[in-house]
């Protein structure tokens, strides 16, 4: 759910649009083709420009300017692979002020008797959406210290909706006493919004959605179309690690914290003496296996320390899942920390489990290009575990443009009341 309304008006085929990941480190653009349709999405063209240390902090922007200059050259390598220049945009939202949660209300009916019609849907779902509003709002309160923070909407989605614990989809004619619906919501604070809908206008952009990174990552594979999908996903870029859990199809929730490839990279830079970025072309080299044997153990030793704390970072988070009764055994990397060796090892071990719901040990494996739901990229340039959040945030946009039940209608239209 998002600001959309002006690409399902749009018509069906050939409509180029822009996917930005601006990303701690790396500013990452893709221009898909979006074919409505058939719900598909074709990547024709590719940018990456290197984001300059002061610009971005912990997936925050901090230097609007910096950042608008590093997207225009992003977005200039991809248009000139494709001769197209998009006018619409999504961009991805990161940071730990970005709080994703699943709420459930259970509304009793005082006619069970009745069938549910859309007034009654719409209302059930409005209450649902306030309460989750003041929950995230005083959490955000409490953790920055401001009494009063400024939070606004940016993504829900129906998790779960049950009636006197019957699961259905849509509750339009059904009668009962007791309705149950789940809902998850995206927040962020309206000032790291506002920078995003800054650098939209400076790109001379429509835009189309501003999207949780975590929630598109969720959703990229597909994992809404089965209910038996468990998985965690974890998504560690530049800044951050961001959290996702998916149970039953349906997404949990979301965390982030502020740790991520910058933080590994400052370690080697210091510990050899050298610029950050020489520091950042050894940890790429370590994470391919190119230094040398002396070299390699040198590095290792300077970063496992780091992965623990990385580590403790990951068992805090999860530890927040207190709704949770097992936590997914699957756990998918992507974001280009991710394919540091220490981050996937980290994992593998069995000590940071032993206070956290897991049934059995997880299974760790990285999520690969080829696995993003609806996007097919004709540029062959899309190989890593660093393409995985922008193509996951154009597969959003096709998802977003096709055909929505009554019940995602009703939501969407509670969304944007909320939102303006």
């Amino acid at each position: 759910m998002g600001i959309f309304d002006k690409i399902i008006r749009r018509e069906k085929v050939g409509h180029h649009a822009l996917a930005l990941d601006i990303g701690t480190e790396v500013v990452k653009a893709l221009i898909f083709e979006i074919d409505a349709a058939e719900g598909k999405g074709k990547v024709v063209g590719v940018g990456r420009r290197q984001q300059r240390l002061g610009d971005m902090q912990a997936g925050g922007v901090t230097d609007i300017e910096g950042v608008v200059r590093t997207c225009e050259k992003a977005l200039e390598e991809a248009a000139e692979e494709t001769k197209v220049r998009p006018d619409q945009i999504i961009l991805g939202i990161a940071g730990e002020l970005v709080k994703g949660t699943t709420t459930t209300v259970h509304y009793e009916r005082l006619k069970p008797k009745s069938k549910i019609d859309l007034s009654e849907l719409k209302n059930i779902i409005h209450k649902v959406q306030w309460k989750a509003f003041d929950k995230v709002r005083k959490q955000l309160s409490w953790e920055t210290g401001h009494n009063e923070m400024d939070v606004r909407l940016i993504n829900a989605a129906i998790v779960d909706v049950k009636i006197d614990g019957y699961k259905i989809t849509n509750p339009l004619g059904f009668q009962g006493k007791d309705v149950s619906i789940s809902i998850f919501d995206a927040y962020a604070p309206l000032v790291h919004l506002g920078a995003l809908q800054t650098i939209a206008t400076e790109l001379d952009m429509d835009l189309l959605s501003i999207a949780a990174e975590p929630y598109a990552v969720a959703r990229c594979v597909g994992s809404e179309d089965s209910v038996e999908f468990n998985a965690v996903f974890m998504d560690v870029g530049g800044g951050t690690t961001d959290i996702a859990v998916v149970r039953n199809g349906g997404l949990e929730g979301t965390k982030m914290f502020a740790l991520g490839g910058r933080a590994f990279t400052k370690r080697v830079a210091n510990e050899l003496g050298i610029s950050f970025t020489e520091a950042e072309k050894v940890k790429i080299d370590y994470s391919k296996g190119s230094l040398t044997t002396q070299k390699t153990r040198q590095v290792k030793n300077i970063l496992d320390a780091d992965c623990k704390v990385w580590l403790s970072g990951v068992e805090l988070a999860l530890s927040e899942f207190s709704n949770i009764d097992l936590l997914p055994a699957r756990i998918l990397l992507c974001g280009g920390g991710s394919v540091l060796p220490g981050i996937k090892s980290s994992l593998l071990s069995e000590t940071w489990t032993k206070n956290l719901p897991f049934a059995k040990p997880p299974r760790v494996s990285f999520i690969q290009p080829k696995d993003v739901a609806n996007i097919v990229d004709e540029t062959g340039k899309l190989i890593n575990q660093q393409d995985i959040t922008p193509m996951a945030l154009a597969n959003l946009a096709i998802d977003l443009a096709g055909e929505e039940d009554i019940l995602h209608r009703a939501l969407r239209k509670v969304v944007r009341i909320m939102q303006t």
